[in-house]
């Protein structure tokens, strides 16, 4: 599952961009890059292989992709693996690296085929067909070699990107190959880790050839992993009280949709926040949540009367009638750390006016759309902000100056300076109602508790994937499971992520 392909990346590792990693390619001309990529991804093959004395079929493409499949068909060979290679290339038009990696594999006494052999049964299928930088649809010849590929129903290890997957996006161009493992060269691409990547690169395995110091100051981008936890979480003191931890307010919760802001006020409870306000906008609300009745449930206008809140929520079931653009605007004026979510975009994205208040807002912001809200924002279509999911989210951090976390498969959280994580938690279970309700609360106890906004976010997220993950690894979904069960799976991992608070050691 996805859960355990991503739990051995560090946190902070670098993701790049293509035209980082060109740079760095650049910069490393005198060293054998081709070499050392094709001779790293043999060993990962050598035990993906195993012992099965069946052959390895590699697929070697026109390109610089298929130089690293011949390398690593010849090291390959010469461990005494049966190795067979298609290529159907141009020989005539390889560059000079790529070129002379096929002379040395037919030296070594390799051969190569133009064809996939059929009714084979093979032990491995190496898939170096293209790898960053794909401008086009896979089409024709390659498009056959893509299903031949699948039809082997054999192991597949994919070279430094699956191919047909864009590298920079994660977009399926065309048709794309769904690989057991995907071992990448110098550093991890964005495409990997977001969109379709998810879903075909399988287990990733990072060999950095030498680059990793390079690489990390080259890149804007980064993994969001569990290290982020460190940044966030604090062990308490025991002379503390519930005031030390800051009061949480949830505003939403129109007719028919008074859940979300329960949702979002129990997760902000039991992640902490030391008091959780549900502010609703319904006239015919619950005056307890029967659920949670630590939760002190008010009208919105009681709750925004408050003077002790240290961070506000506003979105989850709001609603776009006016009065619900009312509160919205209420908290933009505010100087109060603001967390905003569903309908609150939806309104921001239909008023010029609250646009450019958000942009201009004294108080720390945080904004977390999926990618209907985020085209809103924008002023574009979904298709859109999919199709580059990373430069949708710089865009709105740098639009509206704060963080922002655009959520989907790979959440990406961008900052202001340009900078983004994408993280690697979660599961297909976050897709149901409700969990972005969960996220917003977790986003809101954080700030409450005096946590720097751009920190916040990247700990809720985080936060959110890993509860899903816990839950899969005990049975609990991914098919029907719900947000609520998100709320006690993240303070769990909190309370594990810490020694026990004040704890005596006894002898």
């Amino acid at each position: 599952m996805r859960a355990i392909m991503t739990r051995s990346l560090a946190h902070d590792a670098p993701v790049l961009a293509a035209a980082e990693l060109r740079a760095l390619e650049t910069a490393a001309a005198g060293m054998p890059l081709m070499e050392m990529a094709g001779l790293a991804a043999a060993g990962v093959a050598r035990d993906m292989a195993g012992d099965s004395g069946a052959p390895v079929l590699v697929l070697a493409g026109p390109g610089n992709n298929g130089g690293d499949a011949f390398v690593l068909a010849r090291h390959l060979r010469q461990w005494w693996f049966g190795v067979t290679v298609v290529f159907a290339g141009d020989e005539k038009v390889l560059a000079p690296d790529a070129a002379a990696a096929l002379a040395a594999w037919r030296a070594a006494g390799g051969t190569t085929v133009d064809a996939v052999p059929a009714g084979r049964r093979w032990a491995l299928v190496v898939d170096g067909i293209f790898g960053i930088g794909l401008a086009r649809e896979v089409a024709g010849r390659y498009a056959d070699w893509v299903a031949a590929i699948h039809a082997a129903r054999a192991p597949v290890l994919a070279l430094d990107v699956p191919s047909g997957l864009d590298s920079e996006t994660g977009r399926v161009m065309g048709c794309a190959v769904r690989a057991t493992a995907t071992v990448t060269f110098i550093g991890l691409k964005p495409g990997l880790l977001t969109l379709d990547g998810v879903d075909h690169c399988g287990d990733l395995h990072v060999r950095s050839l030498g680059l990793d110091r390079q690489a990390a100051g080259a890149a804007r981008g980064r993994v969001l992993g569990a290290g982020i936890l460190a940044a966030a979480l604090a062990p308490r003191s025991r002379n503390t009280h519930k005031g030390h931890y800051g009061s949480a307010g949830v505003i939403g919760g129109d007719h028919g949709m008074v859940g979300a802001v329960l949702l979002a006020s129990r997760a902000a409870l039991k992640l902490g926040a030391g008091r959780v306000y549900a502010g609703l906008l319904a006239g015919d609300a619950p005056l307890v949540d029967p659920g949670q009745p630590e939760v002190m449930v008010r009208s919105a206008d009681a709750v925004l009367k408050l003077d002790h809140l240290t961070a506000l929520a506003v979105g989850p079931g709001l609603g776009t009638l006016p009065d619900a653009g009312c509160y919205l605007e209420w908290a933009l004026e505010s100087s109060l750390p603001v967390v905003l979510d569903a309908d609150a975009l939806n309104i921001v994205s239909m008023n010029p006016e609250l646009r450019e208040c958000l942009a201009a807002r004294n108080g720390p912001t945080v904004i977390t759309p999926h990618p209907a809200e985020a085209a809103r924002l924008l002023e574009t279509g979904t298709r859109e902000v999919q199709a580059d999911r990373v430069s949708a989210a710089r865009t709105l951090a740098a639009r509206f100056k704060c963080p922002v976390a655009l959520k989907g498969a790979g959440t990406i959280v961008a900052v202001p300076d340009g900078s983004w994580h994408v993280n690697v938690s979660g599961n297909p279970g976050l897709a149901s109602a409700g969990t972005g309700d969960v996220l917003t609360g977790f986003v809101a106890a954080l700030l409450a508790q005096g946590i720097a906004p751009r920190t916040a976010l990247l700990a809720a997220v985080f936060l959110h994937g890993a509860a899903a993950d816990d839950l899969l690894a005990r049975g609990i979904g991914p098919v029907g499971l719900t947000a609520g069960e998100l709320i006690d799976a993240a303070r769990a991992i909190v309370n594990r992520f810490e020694p026990p608070i004040g704890a005596v050691q006894r002898q």
